[in-house]
């Protein structure tokens, strides 16, 4: 991208995301769905402003890389391993549920066998960005609440990996047995390199230069985005190697420091993130995947937080705290994206179907963060009475 395209992209997205942002605010809307727009808007099957988002959603990916960092923070690997205890039996019946109504819908509309699958796979999981991005900083990470999403998600996370692997064995990329060993045990050695760098040369280096913040920055951040390439490269996502990265951080002194210093670059690219999924949608297509768009949408949209609510009330959580929950994780994941894509690109399906879970996404993400923002504390929220940080 040239350096005159790249800053009238930079343009286009934040003097256009602070217009629609204001525009938002005025109408009582929120600002998530906003940014969507715009990029459906100047994007390419928009006005075409922007010919390459596929550029552009590549850099707002740091963003929830930085996410997942700061929640690890908070985040120690006792409480880690607890909390994914007591929300495993939770994770896997709520996915089971929701794999099963995604199935039946596209077997409804006559998807092929493959397609309804992963259809149905794309379903099990609800957005980290939307789930952690509205809530308060206070219910995040001193609530439970907080936990037990956090929890979910990052379970998540993981069945979405082996979706993702087994996407590649049918796409005919080759898996061998070295391979699968190294998945196998990456994610405790991540945990352990970690543990063991932190102690070992982090907390010298911070002892030594705590008194340079600008040198503080430039660390953290390379320890989060080296951690996320080199689980990258051992086979996970990016993502869970900055959760882990924020996990081996998360008993430093200077834990809360860092938090405070990422908090504005996350934001920046989680605004990148937003804009670029809206940019990246094909609104040609729509007419084909309208209809099933909407139905699958609406199944998403109701049975995703009466499930929620219903399994955890069962496992024995409060009723308020269930309904909050529920309606918190009731979308489609950034995960669903990815695997529509990649499914595509495999040839494992077809356009029609992978932008059935494409818009399927967009429309859960619009209506669920309308929904929490109108209903329950955000930092975004309209309402001066639910706005919290």
């Amino acid at each position: 991208m040239h350096t005159e395209t790249l800053v009238f992209t930079m343009f286009l997205i934040f003097t256009g995301a602070a217009i629609v942002a204001t525009m938002a605010l005025y109408a009582r809307q929120a600002m998530l769905v906003a940014y969507i727009l715009l990029g459906m808007a100047v994007g390419p099957w928009g006005l075409g402003f922007v010919d390459d988002p596929q550029v552009i959603s590549e850099m707002s990916n740091i963003g929830i890389l930085f996410l997942l960092f700061l929640l690890g923070l908070d985040m120690p690997v006792g409480k880690f391993i607890q909390l994914v205890g007591e929300t495993t039996v939770v994770t896997g019946v709520t996915s089971l549920i929701f794999a099963l109504l995604g199935f039946a819908v596209a077997w409804f509309f006559g998807y092929s066998l493959i397609e309804q699958l992963l259809v149905g796979a794309a379903l099990m999981f609800s957005s980290t960005i939307i789930g952690l991005k509205l809530l308060p900083t206070t219910i995040l990470h001193h609530k439970r609440t907080g936990e037990i999403i956090i929890s979910i998600l990052l379970l998540q996370d993981l069945i979405a990996i082996l979706i993702l692997l087994a996407l590649e064995v049918k796409g005919g990329v080759e898996l061998d047995t070295g391979r699968m060993i190294i998945l196998l045990i990456a994610l405790p050695a991540l945990f352990g390199l970690g543990y063991l760098l932190e102690r070992y040369v982090v907390q010298k280096l911070v002892m030594r230069f705590d008194t340079i913040q600008e040198y503080i920055f430039l660390l953290t951040i390379g320890w989060c985005l080296g951690f996320a390439q080199l689980s990258g490269v051992l086979g996970l996502s990016h993502e869970i190697g900055a959760f882990i990265a924020g996990v081996a951080l998360a008993t430093s002194p200077i834990a809360l420091f860092i938090a405070e210093s990422l908090r504005p670059l996350r934001d920046f690219f989680l605004i990148i993130f937003f804009f670029s999924l809206g940019a990246g949608f094909d609104l040609g297509i729509m007419e084909q995947v309208l209809v099933p768009a909407l139905i699958l949408a609406a199944v998403t949209l109701v049975a995703k937080p009466y499930v929620f609510s219903f399994v955890l009330g069962y496992a024995g959580e409060s009723r308020h705290r269930a309904r909050e929950i529920g309606l918190r994780l009731g979308q489609i994941s950034e995960f669903s994206l990815l695997i529509a894509v990649l499914a595509l690109q495999l040839e494992v399906i077809g356009a029609e179907a992978s932008y059935l879970i494409q818009a399927t996404t967009i429309l859960t993400f619009i209506v669920s963060s309308y929904l929490i923002v109108m209903r329950y504390p955000t930092p975004i929220a309209v309402s001066e009475t639910l706005r919290r940080n």
